[in-house]
Parts: structure tokens; sequence; C-alpha cells
């Protein structure tokens, strides 16, 4: 009698198991998987890979020049100049990068920026920032905007992103908008000889009715047939600042249907703070970007738009950073007193606006509007200060994680799965790509600068796992 078999640690020893489904049942199931997951991969395209501002700059279409852009940049530097100048008085004031080096590297970074590329991304402005005009005034702003556009493309003085805010598509503002829209893209086109500038974006605001984008899009179509530009050559991105975007009389959900309403055209979607609070019927003294009636519309804007290929960008900081006090041309000059006042009332916005900005980032928003050229130093330090804290933890998890090759690890008490290898891959991207950090820092992780540009992670592990990285 042969001897029984006995189990190791494991328990019983088993025999060699055989599968109990069908060759044909298995077919059967995993066609019923096909299509849906076919579906999942088309609509849930996840990010881009492209470059997304870490903000956006807005002026009325009244004030645009060409060279906007370095003049806001200007005015940047001498804020910086004027009331933070000293690395750790930045820190100080602002609450961020208090340690030696790190202070020193953001405020070096951070006029870097400033004299390089004050401005990523800039929106002409006919809504809000312009308000409503006679006819005749408005149709000469948006000939002369447009110029302008074509003259900053012509002596490369526009920013990387670039767009112009129409008019809401409401029944008393659509055919102004509509027609805003036609002059200027119109003549933008004919002035370069059938050209728009790069990364450029028409922003519709106030959106109450998913039949707005598509007639938004219709338009757009028609423009780009009568001016011989290609199909979608004129993207779109949407402001959710109404509750109508977030839920129909119904109770549907909207802001998916405003994706597909756009046809493939919508590359963004902006967060409204104030609209979108005046609409809860918020009173002025608590519409703020930290209220929870703003979280839980941006969470909302998350849940429909996470994995679609779209950026997201939350409001603006509204309490500028602006001094109370003004020495008149030839008078006396200011008071110690109103020195310290204007410091005071600088130092007070810019601390706002790095806690709203930070609020932002943690909330998994990378960009937001600002509003004065004074916001810009403390955009910069704080989305510098968010990725360069980030690093060395980051660098770690991402190069224990591509050593494995995508087998799961453990660092510290944060275990990383492959879902999670893109997310760390794009925290990378998107501090080169604002300037937080350089190339070379990230290649402590132990990526080739190769990887780094290929922006994919799952090429990265399928070349780790031939053995050839590159």
């Amino acid at each position: 009698m042969p001897p029984p078999r006995c189990g190791g640690i494991l328990g019983p020893a088993v025999s060699k198991a055989n599968p109990s489904l069908s060759k044909s049942s298995l077919s059967e199931l995993l066609g019923r998987l096909r299509e849906p997951n076919k579906l999942v991969m088309q609509r849930y395209p996840l990010e881009t890979g492209k470059r997304q501002p870490v903000h956006t700059v807005y002026g009325g279409a009244h004030l645009f020049k060409s060279d906007s852009a370095p003049k806001l940049g200007a005015i940047a530097l001498r804020t910086l100049e004027e009331y933070g100048a000293d690395p750790f008085e930045l820190a100080e004031v602002t609450g961020i990068g208090a340690v030696g080096d790190l202070a020193r590297a953001i405020h070096a970074r951070v006029r870097a920026k400033l004299e390089r590329e004050p401005v990523e991304d800039f929106r002409i402005d006919f809504e809000d920032g312009y308000g409503n005009r006679a006819d005749d005034e408005e149709d000469g702003h948006a000939r002369a905007a447009a110029l302008e556009v074509a003259k900053g493309m012509a002596e490369g003085t526009l920013p990387p992103f670039i767009g112009i805010r129409i008019k809401p598509l409401s029944e008393e503002l659509a055919p102004r908008s509509l027609r805003t829209l036609d002059l200027f893209v119109s003549t933008v086109v004919r002035e370069t000889g059938g050209k728009l500038p790069a990364n450029f974006v028409v922003t519709l605001p106030k959106i109450t009715a998913r039949e707005q984008i598509v007639v938004l899009c219709a338009a757009l179509a028609e423009l780009e047939t009568a001016l011989g530009l290609a199909a979608r050559a004129l993207p779109i991105e949407f402001m959710v600042e109404t509750t109508q975007s977030i839920l129909d009389a119904d109770g549907g959900a909207n802001l998916p249907r405003f994706l597909d309403a756009a046809e493939g055209r919508c590359v963004a979607a902006h967060f409204g703070t104030y609209d979108y609070t005046a609409s809860c019927n918020i009173t002025a003294a608590h519409q703020h970007m930290r209220h929870p009636a703003c979280d839980f519309a941006k969470h909302m804007m998350q849940v429909a738009y996470s994995g679609r290929g779209i950026w997201l960008s939350d409001g603006a900081t509204t309490i500028m950073p602006v001094a109370v006090h003004k020495a008149e041309k030839g008078g006396p000059p200011l008071t110690v007193e109103q020195v310290a006042e204007n410091r005071k009332s600088v130092h007070d916005a810019w601390r706002l606006h790095v806690t709203d900005i930070r609020h932002s980032l943690v909330h998994g928003y990378y960009q937001g509007w600002d509003l004065h050229p004074g916001q810009l130093v403390t955009r910069y330090a704080a989305v510098f200060a968010f990725f360069l804290e980030g690093l060395p933890a980051a660098s770690l998890r991402l190069k224990n994680f591509v050593a494995r090759a995508a087998q799961a690890t453990l660092v510290g008490d944060v275990f990383d799965d492959a879902a999670t290898g893109q997310g760390l891959l794009n925290f990378f991207l998107r501090g080169i790509n604002c300037g937080a950090f350089g190339e070379e820092e990230a290649l402590a992780t132990g990526l080739t600068v190769e990887e780094l540009r290929g922006r994919s992670f799952v090429q990265i592990l399928k070349n780790r796992r031939a053995g050839t990285p590159r």
C-alpha cells in the first residue's frame, strides 16, 4: 500500500488541477466582456500626458496686448523684490519651505520662472473681466485683441497656452457671444494666413443647458469649414459655475452629458468659485475657494471627469496682493507706518493665496486661476513647494516600484500597486513641466531621460521586463 500523501506547511498536497470551465464557455464569457471593456477604454483614456498649465491668468479683452505676459512678469518680479526679496521672509510669510535649503531653492526657482515664463496660460476675457458694452465697442475690441494675438504669434511673446472666454450662451447674450467669437477667430486666422496660436481654446462660462455646448460646437465646426481649419482645431473648455452644471431639473448628472455633447472638443473643465457659491445662495462674506459647497462641486467634477482625458482647474483667490498706500508723484514719501501697512496687506494676501492653492493641490487640482501679477509669485512658490516637499518620498516609491517591474512593493507604510505607477510618474512630469525641478533631479528614481519624456508607465514596465530600459 502506498504511503499516505502528506501536506506541507501550506496544507494537504493536491493533484494537478484541471480547469472546469469548457473552452466554449470560457470563450463565450470573455466575448461578453470584450465590448464593455472596449467602451471603457474609449471613454476613459486616462491622462493625455500633455503638459497642463498650473494656472490661467485672465484679463479684460480691452486691455490685452501682444506683450501682456512679459509685462505681467516684470510687475511680478518687482513685487517679489519689494515684498519678498529675502528667501526666508517669503518662506515665513507664505508658510512654505521654511527649511534653509528649501527656502532658497523655492525663491531662486520662482525668480527664474518669472524671468523665463511668468504666465503659462492666458484667457482673453469678454465676460466678467470685460462687461457688457455697446456692440460697436465690443466688435472693435474683438478685432483689436485678435490682431494683438497675431502680433504676439509673430514676435514670440504669447504664453504657451492662450484662449478666449466668450459670454454665456444665454437667451440674452448668445447673439453677442457668437458674434465676438466669430470676429475674433476669423481675424486671427486671416491675419496669420490660416494659423491659430499653440494650445488655443474657447472657454464657455455659466453653462445651464447641454444644448449650449451643442450650439457652440456647431458654430466652431462651421468656422473651421469657412476658414479652412482642420476639424476640431478649435477646442473648448467648460466653466462649471452653476448648480445646473452639476444636476439637471430631474436630478440627473449633467457633467458627463456636457462632455459627451462636446464630441471630443473639450480639453478642460474650470471651476468658477464665486458664481457657483452665488448660485447656492451663499452670501459674499462666505464665498471662498475652501467653502464645503465648492469642495462638493469639485469632487463631482472629479467623479465625472477622472480618467476622461481632460484637465481640471480650480478657481481664483479674489483678495489681491496690493499696497493700500501709494506715494503721490512729487509728494512726500510714505511714512514708516504706511510702508508697514503696505507690507502687511501684500503678505496677508499672499498667505491666503498659498493656503487656497495648497488646498487645491491636496485635492488633486493642479491648476487654478490668477487675477493679479502679484499672485504669480505665490502661485509658483506654492506649486514648487508642493512638488519639492514630495520629491524625496515620490522618488523612493517610484524607484522601488520600477525596480520590481510592477510587482507590489512596500516602502515605509505606503503600499503601491500597478495602478499607482502612472500617478507617480505624473507627479514628476508635472513637477518638471512647471519648473519645480528639472529632469536631472527626477533621474534619482532610476528612470532614464528617455523614459521620462516617453510619459508612459506601461511602456517603461514593458522595457524593464524586456531588460532594455530606454
